[in-house]
């Protein structure tokens, strides 16, 4: 057990020969034991040298290894579900020398990713989807005649999710050959304790029992009163001591709950199970942060870390910290609990991202107006509608990336129904080292299209506080996007005012350019704004937006910048040159914001400058057009006098 996080590189022979080549499948117990303690320990280690996910990886070492052990890797297809827990996969197959690159540009992505590995199967951020996809490779196998299994690594948060009980249903009735490993740490589903569970989840794993199992299954199927009553008679056996019921109506064999971290019983269970015709599911049950006693005790705070710096050889003086504000996740919830306290119809829903949205605080003090539906995010917004439906004010703090999982739901129960419904989008624009399945890019281009649709980007932690009351006292569908981590750090003011919905804010009156900023590149704006001596503009309001304004600026400037932290596709941008288009007017407009691309991992402001999102990348590319539209425009026609009677040209 380890109480603090190494900051040298741990001794490990067995892992590093692994590394070098030697096969987890030809390794006997003993090593297979040794190779998890040096597993995990190096495990700690990278991670403390870059950040990352810690604590799930940390809970499935034995059960990575056991499934490299026993299944023939990669033809045998392993999918894991949300890829939070996939470092220590990544370790064992080929990418150990590369852990110190973890989530940085150019380095390994922090999740599955099929371009870096053969045996990264299937790429993920998002949960619930690792059954779908290894039914779909299991089907696959089966329509081409190829022997191999499939296996899919799901959490007990991650099953919560619509998608993967869809999927459970489809495999009951297809009845691929396949195996569901439940990896239960007991964060979300209960569970059975006691010697009689864990004594029938051990011969439930058995060949004796699964063989038994087979051959009185062939016999009794002769006999179809026989076979059902043998049928029942084992799910209401199990239905006592472990939570099968559901998954063996579904379909499935089950077999669990097991101790996931004892690596010979996982090693004995999977290779019984191997070989098995038809949907299967484990149950195992693991400890989040396993092996790091600060992670076991706090899971929540422990499932990601920043990097860990060594401590200096020699003190040197201390430095004062430069203040820092809140985050705007801590904005939004301050704000949640200020607005609670003002108006009893205000509830908060959230799917399982109570931490990550900043409702910790408003969880803890209204407790019965506080709602995590789990990793359910089309739920989230139909519950929300519901709730608009009979009188209260739901407010769903949501990351705009998975918004992106609701939006039918979005668009057919709140908007067309013009409910009054609010919406925290966190996580807006690029979010740096998560990288392409988190970022937030796509939000103002899919809600722009759905009618009675209000959309707001703050550009400031003030006026995001103000926006969102706006948006809380508009009657009907709003949202209010903002990034993750800190702003520029604007005061904000405790009291609490209403925006007027689609007006905008001149910051800066200028010549030939005007820059429109929707959002919180507001600091790069202002610096180009400054150097090209251009108007700028806080736009505040993407739908409805301040069109008067706009065309007022296109009228008295040569060109129109328009800069977002979204994608340029639909966005922002996009619905000024929709306006301009549409009351015919010519004024050429420049449209900064993500391109049609996805943009991969890495440091945020690194990001930003890459894209020309910066200051400076904003000056040069505005610059480089103003100096294309002079060159091009033609020039003004020589003035021609007409001749007189008497009067000779020259």
């Amino acid at each position: 057990m380890f109480s603090e996080i190494p900051t040298t590189l741990p001794d490990t022979p067995l892992l590093t020969a692994v590394d070098q080549g030697r096969s987890v499948h030809a390794l006997n117990s003993d090593e297979l034991v040794q190779l998890a303690e040096e597993l995990r320990a190096f495990l700690l280690y990278s991670v403390g040298q870059t950040g990352g996910h810690f604590g799930a990886g940390l809970g499935v070492v034995e059960l990575t290894i056991a499934l490299h052990h026993v299944f023939n890797t990669p033809e045998d297809r392993i999918v894991w579900d949300v890829g939070h827990q996939t470092y220590p996969h990544k370790i064992l197959t080929g990418r150990m020398q590369q852990m110190h690159s973890m989530r940085q540009a150019g380095g390994l992505s922090g999740f599955p990713k099929r371009s870096e590995s053969e045996y990264d199967t299937f790429g993920v951020g998002h949960s619930s989807t690792s059954i779908s996809a290894a039914m779909g490779m299991a089907l696959a196998a089966r329509q081409q005649g190829i022997d191999r299994k499939a296996v899919a690594v799901i959490g007990d948060g991650a099953i919560t999710g619509g998608m993967a009980f869809e999927a459970l249903a489809h495999a009951g009735h297809e009845r691929p050959n396949m195996l569901v490993i439940l990896n239960d740490n007991q964060m979300s589903i209960g569970h059975n304790t006691g010697g009689l569970a864990n004594y029938f989840a051990r011969i439930w794993a058995t060949k004796t029992y699964l063989g038994m199992r087979e051959r009185s299954k062939s016999l009794l199927q002769r006999f179809s009163f026989l076979w059902e009553w043998a049928k029942r008679t084992e799910e209401h056996m199990k239905g006592m001591v472990a939570p099968s019921t559901l998954f063996e109506e579904l379909g499935f064999h089950y077999i669990g709950p097991l101790d996931g971290h004892d690596l010979p019983q996982l090693v004995k269970a999977l290779s019984n199970m191997k070989d098995l015709e038809g949907p299967q599911l484990l149950h195992i049950r693991t400890v989040k942060g396993k092996g790091f006693a600060p992670a076991e005790e706090d899971p929540v705070g422990y499932h990601a870390i920043n990097k860990v710096e060594a401590a200096p050889k020699q003190p040197t003086p201390a430095v004062p910290a430069s203040p820092q504000g809140p985050k705007y996740q801590d904005v939004f919830g301050q704000w949640l609990c200020d607005m609670a306290e003002q108006d009893e119809r205000l509830v908060g829903i959230t799917p399982a991202m109570c931490e990550g949205s900043g409702m910790v605080e408003f969880a803890e003090r209204f407790k019965d107006r506080y709602y995590d539906v789990a990793i359910a995010e089309q739920h989230a917004v139909t519950l929300a509608a519901g709730m608009a439906c009979d009188g209260l004010k739901p407010v769903v703090a949501i990351y705009s990336t998975f918004l992106q999982r609701g939006y039918d739901q979005l668009i057919h129960d709140v908007a067309l129904q013009n409910l009054d419904v609010t919406f925290g989008l966190d996580r807006a624009g690029l979010v740096g080292q998560d990288g392409p399945t988190h970022h937030g890019t796509f939000d103002l281009s899919y809600l722009r299209c759905i009618p009675n649709m209000v959309i707001g980007a703050p550009s400031d932690e003030n006026e995001c506080r103000q926006m969102l009351y706006t948006a809380f006292q508009h009657p009907g569908p709003a949202a209010v996007r903002y990034p993750r981590g800190t702003g520029p750090g604007a005061e904000i003011s405790s009291q609490m005012s209403s925006l007027e919905i689609g007006r905008s804010v001149t910051l800066r009156e200028g010549t030939q350019v005007a820059i429109l900023n929707f959002g919180t590149l507001l600091p790069a704006a202002r610096e180009a704004a400054q150097a090209l001596g251009a108007t700028l503009v806080d736009m505040r309001w993407v739908k409805p937006m301040d069109e008067a304004r706009v065309i007022e600026l296109a009228k008295t400037h040569e060109l129109l910048v328009t800069v977002e932290e979204n994608a340029i596709a639909g966005g922002a941008g996009a619905a000024v040159s929709e306006l301009l288009s549409r009351e015919s007017i010519e004024t050429p407009v420049l449209h900064l914001g993500i391109p049609d691309d996805y943009i991969d991992h890495g440091d945020h402001g690194a990001q930003l400058a890459a894209l020309g999102l910066d200051g400076t990348g904003i000056i040069e590319t505005t610059k480089t057009r103003l100096g294309h539209l002079q060159s091009t425009t033609p020039a003004p026609a020589p003035v021609v006098i007409p001749a007189k009677a008497g009067i000779q040209r020259p």
